[in-house]
């Protein structure tokens, strides 16, 4: 068996950062930004995607940033073995948009949001009536920055 290590040049680091940067910058751009060739960037682009170091694109509408804009990560603990049976009804809640397990004093974490902090409130308090809830932490998200975004 032959294990292949991925190791990931300068250039591809630095390919990667201009993506996250602009997602939609088109092979002209980033091989200027870069100072490649635009065979060598398309040829890259491939070989990480194969690779699986760039698993995939993604677009940010403004629905995705505007429709919910009171949001909150809601760390749950839960009792017993009912971790499944609340990831299904949190999935089920319009408002959750995430739910995440984890390690240390919590569960799960459930990305939240909401029209309106009295709306994102009524969500809070339909996840602790969850049978097997036992305690929970609501933080606010206030800001969120995201590599090449402002």
């Amino acid at each position: 068996m032959v294990i292949e290590l991925t190791v990931l040049d300068e250039h591809d680091e630095k390919l990667i950062a201009a993506l996250r940067r602009d997602g939609r910058a088109s092979l002209s751009e980033l091989a200027a930004a870069l100072g490649l060739s635009r065979a060598t960037v398309r040829a890259r682009m491939d070989r990480l995607v194969a690779r699986g170091e760039i698993a995939g694109f993604s677009v940010l509408t403004r629905a995705d940033v505007s429709a919910a804009p009171v949001r909150g990560l809601m760390m749950i603990g839960i009792e017993g073995r009912g971790t499944d049976r609340i990831v299904a009804r949190l999935m089920g809640l319009p408002a959750v948009q995430a739910v995440h397990s984890t390690n240390g004093k919590w569960d799960l974490i459930a990305e939240i949001g909401a029209e309106t902090l009295a709306d994102l409130d009524a969500v809070l308090a339909q996840i602790r009536r969850l049978d097997g809830v036992t305690t929970s932490e609501t933080s606010l998200l206030l800001t969120t920055r995201r590599p090449g975004r402002r």
